[in-house]
C-alpha cells in the first residue's frame, strides 16, 4: 500500500510517499481500498505540530475517505467486502490508498453519493452541522457571518445556513464573490480590501450579527465578538491565520499570540457566547451522536438541498502540492487526493 507519511514538522515538503506491506484489519476494524480522500486545515495543522493531539512524527494524516470494502477483521458483521462506504479516521491515516478503520466509524455510501462526494462531506458538514445546527442553533431570520466562506466548511455552512433561512455574510477575496453569491450568499466582503469588522458594521447599520464561524482565528475572534448583537454566539473551530500565506511560522506565532480571552462578566452582561467546535473530539467522546448528524446530512444530501464543491482533486503522490495549494488560499470548495 501507498501512504503519505509527516517525516518531520514542517512546509509541505515533508509530506513523504511511502510503500507499505498491506495489514490484514485487526479485530472491530475494517480494510477500506481508498477512492478518496479529503484535506483538511486540521491536516496542515498537524503537519506543522500545531494540532491539539498530533502524534510525534512518523505519522499519516488525513481524517475522511471514501472507497470500497477491501478486508474485515474478527467480530465485524457489517460493513461486507465489496460495500461503499465513507469513514471517519479521527487519528488519521487517511492518506493513504488503503486504511484501517474500527468498523463503528464507517458508514455506507447512499446508492446516488460518488466517492468523491462522499469523501467531501464528513469533516465539512459535520463542523458546520454541530457548529451551527447542534450548538448555534441559528434560526430563520437570523444573520450569519461565515469566514473563509468559499472553502470547504465555509461552503457547507452556506448551504446549511440557507436551509435555516438566515441572511448570509460571508469574507472571501474578490476572486471567489461571484461563486458565493450564486450559492446564497447575500453580503460579500473582500477581507484583504476592507476590514470585515468595519464593513459587517455599515452593512447592518452598525446592529452587528448572530452568529460568526470562525476559523481564522487570532484578531479575527476578537473582532467577531465585538459584532454579536444580544444573544450571539462567536463559533471558534480554527486557526487558519496561522498556516497561510507566506512567514508561517511568524503568522502562527502571532495568531497564537492575538488569541483573546473572554470575560466571564463581560459574556453575561451582553448575553453572548463564545463556542468551540473540536470535531475530532466529539466524535471520540461521542460516536453515536455524530454518526446520526452523519445520517441526517446523508437525507439533505439526497433531498437535492446540498452538494459538496470538489474544486480541485490531486494524485496522493502529490500530497505536498496540494498542501501548497491551500495554503496560498488558492481553493474553492473541498480539495481531495485520489490514487
Amino acid at each position: 500500500m501507498k501512504v503519505i507519511e509527516v517525516t518531520k514538522y514542517g512546509p509541505p515538503e515533508v509530506l513523504t510517499l511511502r510503500e507499505m506491506p498491506d495489514a490484514p484489519p485487526p479485530a472491530g476494524h475494517v480494510a477500506v481500498r481508498m477512492a478518496a480522500a479529503g484535506i483538511n486545515f486540521a491536516d496542515l495543522l498537524m503537519r506543522l505540530g500545531l494540532y491539539p493531539g498530533t502524534p510525534k512524527p512518523p505519522f499519516t494524516p488525513g481524517f475522511e475517505i471514501a472507497g470500497t470494502i477491501e478486508a474485515v477483521g474478527i467480530g465485524v458483521n457489517k460493513p461486507a467486502v465489496g460495500d461503499r462506504v465513507v469513514a471517519f479516521t479521527f487519528q488519521g491515516g487517511g492518506y493513504a490508498d488503503r486504511a484501517l478503520v474500527p468498523a463503528e466509524r464507517v458508514l455506507a455510501i447512499p446508492p446516488e453519493m460518488s466517492f468523491e462526494d462522499a469523501a467531501a462531506i464528513p469533516v465539512n458538514y459535520l463542523t458546520a452541522y454541530q457548529a451551527l445546527t447542534h450548538m448555534a442553533g441559528l434560526r430563520r431570520g437570523e444573520r450569519v457571518l461565515i469566514h473563509a466562506a468559499a472553502g470547504g466548511v465555509g461552503v457547507a455552512a452556506i448551504q446549511l445556513a440557507k436551509l435555516a433561512g438566515a441572511e448570509i455574510f460571508g469574507t472571501a477575496s474578490s476572486s471567489k464573490h461571484d461563486f458565493l453569491r450564486q450559492l446564497g450568499v447575500t453580503q460579500v466582503i473582500d477581507y484583504l480590501k476592507l476590514d470585515f469588522e468595519t464593513e459587517v458594521r455599515r452593512r447592518t447599520r452598525n446592529e452587528g450579527v448572530d452568529v460568526i464561524l470562525d476559523a481564522v482565528g487570532g484578531a479575527s475572534y476578537r473582532k467577531g465578538y465585538r459584532l454579536l448583537r444580544h444573544g450571539g454566539r462567536l463559533i471558534c473551530f480554527g486557526m487558519s491565520s496561522a498556516v497561510t500565506g507566506k512567514r508561517r511560522s511568524l503568522k502562527a506565532l502571532g495568531a497564537w499570540w492575538n488569541t483573546p480571552s473572554f470575560s466571564t462578566m463581560d459574556l453575561i452582561g451582553k448575553n453572548r457566547a463564545v463556542i468551540g467546535v473540536h470535531l475530532g473530539t466529539m466524535g471520540r467522546a461521542n460516536p453515536a451522536l455524530v454518526r446520526a448528524w452523519m445520517l441526517e446530512i446523508f437525507k439533505i444530501y439526497a433531498a437535492g438541498q446540498i452538494k459538496p464543491h470538489i474544486g480541485k482533486t490531486f494524485p496522493l503522490a502529490e500530497a505536498a502540492l496540494a498542501h501548497h495549494y491551500i495554503h496560498d488560499r488558492k481553493n474553492i470548495g473541498k480539495v481531495l487526493l485520489i490514487p
